[in-house]
């Protein structure tokens, strides 16, 4: 019976085939990659992950190519890949939308399916960009990460407070601790700014405090570096 399952082979591929299937794959990543550099926003760019997403296109492609419509060869993929393990860890969830993206489109070229891989490139590629340039998920208030570092002393938490009161709409302290030397402590607010043009303004008040070390303002959706106007 196994070996009936070998001999199931219906529809063989031509060289011809071979190279258009994986031209596709090869193009369609290329696409891909494009679409994740122009719409990642993120802190931990990564050069090799987008060579990545256009390798993983085609060789998705290449394992449907081998596998065909052969059941043999199928369960044989799966008993290989089951002692794979990828300890790789992805920090954005985006990333992984990508890596879905980019199986996807592979398997669709592998099985000999350009219309959907091309348009679905296409039509995946254009709601990603829209999204993104509109803003789609975004507040209507932007939410920052206030990092300020002190001596700490009762006068100068009264001043740093009553500073970020002036400028900001909101203000939640979620993390404080002590560091080890000059008692020096760290502190990280949530805050939103009455008006989000003086944010600059903010940070130098701050730094005009004796106490004060270190301050730095961050998107709080990425922890990307705010951008000071």
């Amino acid at each position: 019976m196994f070996q009936d399952f070998q001999s199931i082979d219906l529809f063989p591929l031509t060289v011809a085939d071979i190279v258009i299937n994986l031209a596709i794959s090869v193009i369609c990543g290329l696409i891909i990659s494009v679409v994740y550099r122009l719409t990642y926003k993120g802190a931990s760019y990564s050069v090799t992950f987008v060579h990545s997403l256009v390798l993983l296109s085609m060789i998705t492609a290449i394992v449907l190519l081998v596998i065909g419509n052969n059941l043999a060869r199928a369960f044989g993929l799966v008993g290989a890949m089951s002692i794979i393990r990828f300890r790789t860890a992805v920090r954005d969830t985006q990333d992984i939308v990508f890596i879905f993206f980019s199986l996807a489109v592979g398997m669709a070229a592998g099985v000999g399916y350009p219309v959907i891989a091309i348009l679905g490139t296409i039509l995946v590629s254009l709601v990603i960009l829209v999204l993104t340039a509109t803003q789609f998920a975004n507040p209507h208030k932007r939410y920052y990460l206030l990092q300020i570092n002190y001596i700490s002393s009762p006068d100068s938490e009264t001043v740093i407070t009553n500073v970020l009161k002036q400028y900001c709409r909101k203000l939640k302290l979620v993390n404080l601790k002590t560091l080890d030397y000059n008692e020096e402590v760290e502190a990280f607010y949530h805050v939103t700014f009455k008006n989000e043009n003086r944010s600059a303004e903010l940070i130098t008040a701050i730094k005009e405090i004796a106490a004060i070390k270190h301050v730095n303002l961050y998107f709080d959706e990425d922890d990307t570096p705010a951008p000071m106007r």
